[in-house]
């Protein structure tokens, strides 16, 4: 996978960035207790201020609860880049955070989620959430550098995420989920609308 220009740059010693985001579309009655976890990992993620090592505990947190729950795994997709830049790196996480975040329903409320007092009885649950994880790292991962729009290469892709957490290797970590809260629904039709770049697993 390595360009030319890759292994000019690997003989000079500089740094290589990687900037990669992964999709995974999951369904089912029983996918909604997700949102909980995911809410979760936004709050702290808002709360650690670029704490680099919190977001990386709850970059783990999620992808071993969406490991755990491969059985509603529907569709993925992933995109990336390598950088020898760390500014263009950069550049390219805020390009990607901010179209995550412009995806249908996918900005939680956070200041609300504590105070909300709606009859749960009442509340639609979606069977529909799509993950958007967005993660910039220093060096090589062959196992995200890969299309992972196949069950066992996403599952290994998890896994290297979780690994860059461990090796200290995190520069960035964006969690953004659709819908972005319980009461929220997100159907097959606005899937294919927001999401167009999914593939069927």
């Amino acid at each position: 996978m390595s360009s030319w220009r890759d292994r000019i740059n690997q003989f000079s010693g500089r740094t290589r960035y990687v900037v990669c985001r992964v999709f995974l579309h999951l369904a089912g009655d029983q996918v909604a207790p997700l949102l909980g976890v995911l809410n979760q990992a936004a709050l702290t993620a808002d709360e650690a201020e670029g704490d680099m090592q919190a977001l990386g505990e709850e970059l783990v947190t999620v992808c071993q609860t969406l490991l755990q729950s491969e059985v509603y795994w529907r569709s993925a997709a992933n995109e990336g880049d390598a950088f020898w830049d760390e500014g263009e790196a950069g550049n390219f996480v805020n390009e990607l955070f901010t179209d995550s975040a412009q995806r249908y329903l996918s900005q939680p409320d956070l200041g609300a989620a504590a105070s909300q007092t709606t009859d749960p009885l009442v509340v639609p649950i979606t069977r529909n959430i799509i993950v958007m994880l967005t993660v910039a790292y220093e060096g090589e991962v062959p196992e995200l550098e890969a299309d992972l729009s196949n069950m066992d290469d996403l599952k290994t892709g998890f896994k290297a995420l979780v690994n860059l957490h461990y090796q200290n290797s995190l520069r960035a970590v964006q969690i953004h989920f659709s819908p972005a809260q319980l009461g929220d629904e997100l159907t097959s039709d606005q899937i294919l609308v927001n999401f167009p770049e999914l593939i069927p697993l």
